[in-house]
């Protein structure tokens, strides 16, 4: 699939320090689950309990930080890697603090201009780091999600996962291959932050889709959606559907329906 320019990026810009913020959601998610029974059901992972959303992340947060120390430069052929997980699920949560130090000493041995290959856009170790960031966060708010409790996301966390989403989704069709139907003749679709001013427009082409950075503000879309930066965030991870009384829509229906029903992450 063709995408847009790698080098190209919305004109978003939040300072977000990926690193640190690993260490925070990840304290945020051990907090959540601590206490709570390990076979909780997970609603926005169906099918998964919440040890088994514990052990994806701390899996995640662990091969990762194997990719970085060996600073990659290619697709790695295996994904080994001793997770050290504890025979007890109730030891899960204090093995997902384990393993953010895991994570912490991979981030303090790779710079984060360190080249690196990466399966997105950005070709450097920073991309892991922001990546493992939106794995953490997404998955902490699934634990909430299915404890009862009502997600908080930091704004300029929300805003930068946003972008983080959208730049590297044309890149992700060998792990979600329905991304490789968002194709349309010249369609676009517009995300508007209410509680800020920042916008992303994804141009659908016939041969792909990418931001659209040049598209003028004032450009009329062919859909349009609007929420905070946090519920936009929970949308394009499809922890929300477009229809939920915290967004507003407009536009073409068939153009958004398409669009979330590839566009799975």
């Amino acid at each position: 699939m063709k995408a847009s320019d790698p080098t190209h990026r919305t004109s978003v810009s939040v300072a977000v320090d990926h690193r640190t913020a690993v260490a925070t959601e990840t304290a945020r998610f051990v907090a959540v689950v601590k206490d709570a029974d390990p076979a909780t059901a997970v609603p926005s992972c169906p099918g998964w309990t919440l040890a088994d959303l514990v052990k994806h992340t701390g899996s995640v947060q662990r091969w990762f930080s194997v990719l970085l120390r060996a600073r990659i430069q290619e697709p790695p052929r295996k994904r080994e890697v001793d997770l050290r997980l504890p025979e007890q699920e109730d030891g899960y949560a204090d093995w997902l603090a384990e393993s953010a130090t895991v994570a912490a000493d991979a981030f303090a041995a790779t710079g984060p201009n360190v080249p690196m290959w990466a399966w997105g856009a950005d070709q450097h170790a920073r991309f892991w780091a922001r990546r493992m960031l939106f794995e953490t966060l997404v998955h902490r708010t699934d634990a909430e999600l299915a404890l009862g409790l009502r997600p908080a996301i930091d704004r300029p966390v929300a805003v930068d996962g946003i972008d983080e989403f959208l730049v590297n989704l044309p890149f992700a069709t060998f792990f979600a291959p329905k991304v490789a139907h968002l194709r349309g003749p010249d369609r676009t679709i517009r995300f508007r932050a209410t509680d800020g001013d920042e916008v992303w427009v994804v141009r659908l082409r016939s041969d792909g889709f990418g931001l659209d950075t040049a598209h003028p503000a004032a450009a009329a879309a062919d859909a349009t959606l609007q929420g905070t930066a946090a519920d936009l965030l929970q949308l394009v991870y499809g922890r929300l559907p477009y229809e939920a009384e915290a967004l507003a829509h407009e536009g073409d229906e068939h153009l958004l329906a398409h669009w979330f029903a590839n566009s799975a992450f």
